[in-house]
């Protein structure tokens, strides 16, 4: 089915029960969230609250909360899309009379239709009369969650020049006007930065339209990394297997650039943003599993609220993985997975680790043929392919990197990660396969490099023979220092230590410290046969699982800064270590909380999932 709007998705969502409603009243303001939580942790379906608490609006979430969910709302479209995906990265497929029908669909849809009228334009309302969405305690105010944020370039304006990604939007809070005024969140490396930078550059307003619900094509779009210049709105088109709509904007000031409006949606804010002016944005519990603090971030000026009669409100909630931004991140995958070989050669596969808060780790299989007649290989090709990784939009943003050669084992499965490091581990020549990149961009939300969008990567390339047998158990030959104690190895050739409070990076003398750690320890000493050892606040809880291991060790670490190794070197600028490699993984001061639950509001919902609740049999 190529859904026109919100309503013809939650009606096929309900009539194949992948939907609940909830009659008794929710409140927005952390209730809710902590409802979807529980759904979505229950593989449950999606949500629709009729009976919001302050708000006539009723809201939906969780459309998209599992794999299986989103592909079956793009189903009718999904063989259309993968042959458009597999013409980009093959485009002799194109010639193939199978291929003609799908892209001539895939073309046609694509194209937006401008209309006259819509029912967006039915009706009016404000800011306050949104449903006032709170998702963690210590947010700053109500934020949506699914926006889409339409922008043109001020020089080239319409939609072939557009921008439609999912930015945040603060409601209200801090220093914004009521009713007036609302933060606009966007991260290093979006699309909506490069209309910025040029409306600042022409000194011309920058205007907006963010948009909430519609078909549910418009939220997949936004949040799809397309290369620049190709527009989401008409991929949009193309995933939902209908033209999008677009209506003027009425009612606009004198002399204004009117954007067009996406006629189906629920929700439109309209409004301009003052290139020059910035008001504080936040805090806000993101999808790493901490708060994104508060910062300075731009500034909306709403001029008109539209909306459809019988509205609906969709939201989702992110924090630590997996949330309900997974599912998004899965069909991505599978979407894109064609394109990797044709954007960088020599790539076969790349995997951004969701349990790591996606951009922290990425591991990556390519080829290494640069000297097949050499006996001992070294990273070559692999690095030409890394580099090219780090140049590659969102794929930029990637902390760790950890990339290996298909040749050495071409039945490694990049989404198997145990045996993807243990097949890393075994290979990586600690003195020269670490690759720094200093005092670089890092994700916006991702505190761990001290400074907002600034932070370091690190490259671990490994290819050839196995060089090592991986230790899986803990001989009585390893001695710790005094305060490091309660080792636990975690998988083969990784050992987590638990170790004192961070001493801060002042004081790396000190006998709390990773570089004092490793300075009590010989290239001889057995600990050494571990080629990763990671310093956590509490071994046991670091080591409990997969998932734990990775949030623990990825969300916490900036590599120049918490990086360390035994018998570490310099080498014409090169590091290394002839010994152990050390991750500190600890707690320290700058980083930003993590996200913690409200017990009340848990008990709320331990109640709706009671017998006779309308959760009951579902969490």
């Amino acid at each position: 089915m190529a859904y026109r709007n919100l309503r013809d998705c939650l009606r096929d969502l309900e009539n194949h029960r992948h939907l609940v409603r909830i009659n008794v009243e929710v409140d927005p303001r952390l209730e809710a969230a902590a409802i979807h939580r529980r759904v979505f942790q229950s593989a449950g379906p999606a949500i629709f609250f009729t009976n919001v608490k302050g708000c006539h609006f009723p809201m939906v979430s969780n459309l998209f909360g599992s794999l299986e969910r989103a592909k079956f709302l793009f189903r009718h479209q999904w063989k259309t899309l993968e042959v458009l995906m597999n013409c980009q990265a093959r485009p002799e497929r194109a010639f193939h009379p199978s291929s003609w029908w799908h892209l001539l669909r895939g073309g046609w849809n694509s194209l937006p239709r401008m209309v006259r009228h819509g029912p967006l334009l039915n009706a009016t309302t404000t800011l306050s009369q949104l449903p006032q969405l709170v998702c963690w305690p210590n947010d700053g105010g109500p934020f949506i969650t699914l926006p889409q944020v339409y922008s043109e370039d001020v020089e080239n304006p319409g939609w072939r020049n557009s921008n439609l990604g999912m930015y945040r939007v603060q409601l209200s809070g801090n220093q914004y006007q009521p009713d007036t005024e609302a933060g606009l969140h966007y991260q290093i490396h979006r699309g909506i930065g490069i209309h910025h930078a040029k409306a600042i550059e022409k000194g011309f307003p920058f205007r907006l339209a963010i948009s909430v619900g519609g078909p549910p094509s418009l939220a997949l779009a936004a949040v799809m990394p397309l290369p620049e210049g190709l527009p989401e709105i008409a991929f949009a088109g193309a995933l939902g297997g209908r033209r999008v709509e677009m209506v003027p904007c009425p009612g606009l000031p004198d002399g204004s650039l009117p954007l067009p409006l996406p006629a189906q949606a629920d929700f439109c804010i309209v409004g301009t943003v003052d290139p020059q002016r910035l008001l504080p944005e936040g805090p806000f519990g993101d999808h790493l599993g901490y708060y994104s603090l508060r910062h300075d971030f731009p500034v909306l000026k709403v001029e008109k609220i539209f909306h459809r009669k019988n509205a609906v409100w969709p939201f989702t909630v992110v924090g630590r993985p997996p949330q309900e931004d997974t599912a998004f991140g899965a069909l991505i995958h599978e979407l894109t997975r064609p394109l990797i070989p044709r954007v960088v050669p020599g790539i076969h596969a790349v995997h951004a680790v969701d349990a790591a808060g996606v951009h922290p780790l990425l591991l990556a299989i390519g080829s290494e043929r640069y000297t097949p007649y050499q006996k001992r290989k070294k990273p070559q090709e692999l690095l030409t392919g890394a580099s090219a990784l780090l140049g590659q939009g969102q794929l930029s943003l990637a902390k760790f990197l950890f990339i290996v050669a298909k040749e050495d084992d071409p039945t490694l499965d990049i989404h198997d990660i145990p045996r993807f490091l243990n097949h890393l581990l075994q290979r990586i020549d600690l003195e020269n396969d670490l690759h720094f990149h200093t005092r670089t961009t890092m994700d916006t939300l991702d505190y761990s490099g001290g400074e907002l969008n600034q932070g370091s990567k690190l490259i671990l390339a490994a290819v050839g023979e196995p060089r090592r047998e991986l230790p899986k158990e803990i001989s009585p030959e390893l001695r710790l220092p005094q305060g490091f104690a309660h080792p636990r190895v975690f998988l083969p050739g990784i050992l987590a230590v638990q170790a004192p409070t961070h001493p801060g990076f002042a004081e790396n003398g000190n006998p709390q410290s990773a570089a004092w750690f490793c300075s009590q320890f010989q290239p001889g000493d057995w600990i050494n046969r571990f080629p990763w050892v990671v310093l956590v606040d509490h071994s046991a809880q670091a080591t409990s699982s997969l998932r734990d291991f990775l949030w623990t060790v990825f969300t916490k670490t900036d590599p120049a800064k918490d990086l360390d190794g035994i018998c570490a070197f310099i080498t014409n600028k090169h590091w290394g270590c002839r010994g152990s490699l050390v991750i500190d993984a600890r707690v320290k001061a700058h980083h930003a909380p993590a996200l913690e639950v409200d017990p009340g509001i848990e008990k709320r919902v331990d109640a709706l999932g009671a017998r006779g609740g309308p959760l009951h049999g579902i969490i």
